[in-house]
């Protein structure tokens, strides 16, 4: 069997060295989270403080509104990013002519490949209170321009919307493959028992989706505490922190503006706790509710 299977193991030797090197050798950083850092000291030569950095972390005064910024711009993304692919895959799925479900698919699909910092660009072009084309627009009906990226109370949604648009092409490929593995019989008998598109939808189509659905929710509960710091990073400015601000773009100004090492690398790492202990919750749940295991 090892003569046979050793070319596999090699082929996985590259990305373990890979993973080893980027995911676990870093991890020797978070001594920091209780040191007081000191560069020209190393990790090994500073103080270590014990738990100050997480006393300094709750006693922060807008730790409360960086943590739920956070969950409150991640579980919209959440829901989002499952209601918007599983509906557009539903509607595409009952497209008859081929040639038209293909270009569709592929069109939202190319959003996927672009990054944040080209979309951000577009973004603020798209968005510009002053020329933007969406504003435009909607000058037409009478409404003044808003400041989506500007205002505390329009950039959370501009973020989900954004983010969604760039995404939902990539969950839409899940979901139609999801529905390749739904027996086509299903839906004769029920239309020779008189159902609709829409019963055939609720009790074949979206039963038939369930376990894709559980599992890529059950993935992204651990990502509550991710609302995409690649996005707000590029697309975030001082007069919406208050809305804006999560705990990702809170290191970066900590860790790499302010240089309060340890401080930063103590908040990374109840990050990663909490993190941890939601996908842990998340199997647990997609076991005992659905009867689903992903390993």
């Amino acid at each position: 069997m090892w003569r046979r299977e050793w070319p596999l193991h090699l082929m996985l030797l590259p990305g373990i060295v890979l993973v080893v090197m980027f995911s676990y050798v870093p991890m020797a950083g978070l001594i920091m989270a209780f040191q007081k850092y000191i560069p020209n000291r190393g990790l090994f030569g500073s103080p270590f403080i014990g738990m100050k950095n997480f006393q300094l972390l709750i006693d922060y005064p807008d730790i409360g509104r960086i943590f739920f910024n956070t969950v409150y711009i991640a579980v919209m993304k959440i829901i989002a990013g499952l209601v918007v692919p599983i509906t557009v895959a539903i509607l595409l799925n009952e497209l008859r002519r081929e040639w038209i479900k293909r270009t569709f698919q592929t069109l939202v699909y190319l959003p996927h490949f672009l990054s944040w910092v080209l979309l951000s660009g577009i973004l603020v072009d798209v968005l510009s209170p002053s020329s933007g084309i969406l504003n435009q627009f909607l000058g037409l009906f009478g409404i003044q321009p808003i400041f989506f990226l500007g205002s505390n109370a329009w950039f959370p949604y501009a973020m989900v919307l954004s983010d969604v648009w760039k995404e939902f092409g990539f969950g839409t490929i899940v979901y139609l493959a999801a529905l390749t593995n739904i027996n086509p019989s299903l839906y004769e008998a029920a239309e020779i028992d008189g159902a609709g598109r829409w019963k055939q939808t609720f009790h074949i189509t979206l039963p038939g989706m369930m376990p894709i659905i559980i599992l890529m929710l059950t993935l992204n509960i651990g990502n509550v505490l991710n609302a995409g710091f690649e996005q707000i990073f590029n697309l975030y400015s001082p007069p919406v922190y208050e809305s804006a601000d999560i705990i990702d773009t809170f290191v970066y100004r900590m860790g790499v503006q302010q240089a309060q090492f340890g401080f930063a690398t103590a908040v990374g790492l109840l990050k990663s706790v909490v993190s941890f202990i939601l996908i842990a919750i998340s199997y647990v749940l997609a076991y005992r509710v659905a009867n689903y295991r992903i390993f």
